[in-house]
């Protein structure tokens, strides 16, 4: 994951450990085939005071489907995305974002991202990406 991650995703705001001015999010698989990482939603990223800004919510979310993808050995471009914002993200406070594959079609590939604080789902996203083959992909 971090061989493509760095190729495909060199100077990437969500997870490059390069980019001075990211976040640089790590991202680590769990045994159930999902992908997540922390954040710490921190101030200077809020929209309303005190609240995590929706479209870093957006980019988090896209950001963990790219590397749930990049783990699978899967480089694709999000083709469309939709964000539910269930309730507000506080600011000042960890939380995770974590992305797993829902559905794959030849090139396309259906995933499904979530943002967790303080054990409950504050976001919701389905992507879709384009993208060559990837190894071994199965339906999940």
């Amino acid at each position: 994951m971090d061989e493509l991650r760095h190729r495909a995703h060199p100077d990437c705001v969500i997870c490059s450990p390069r980019n001075a001015s990211g976040l640089r999010l790590k991202f680590v698989q769990r045994t159930d085939g999902s992908l997540q990482a922390e954040f710490d939603c921190p101030s200077h990223l809020q929209g309303y005071p005190e609240m995590l800004h929706g479209g870093m919510i957006s980019s988090l979310l896209d950001g963990a489907m790219t590397n749930c993808l990049f783990a699978r050995g899967c480089e694709a471009v999000t083709a469309e995305l939709t964000v539910r914002f269930r309730h507000p993200v506080a600011t000042g406070r960890r939380a995770t974002v974590r992305a797993w594959l829902h559905e794959s079609m030849s090139v396309l590939y259906v995933l499904k991202s979530e943002l967790i604080q303080d054990q409950q789902v504050k976001a919701t996203a389905t992507g879709k990406f384009l993208g060559g083959a990837c190894w071994p992909l199965a339906n999940k």
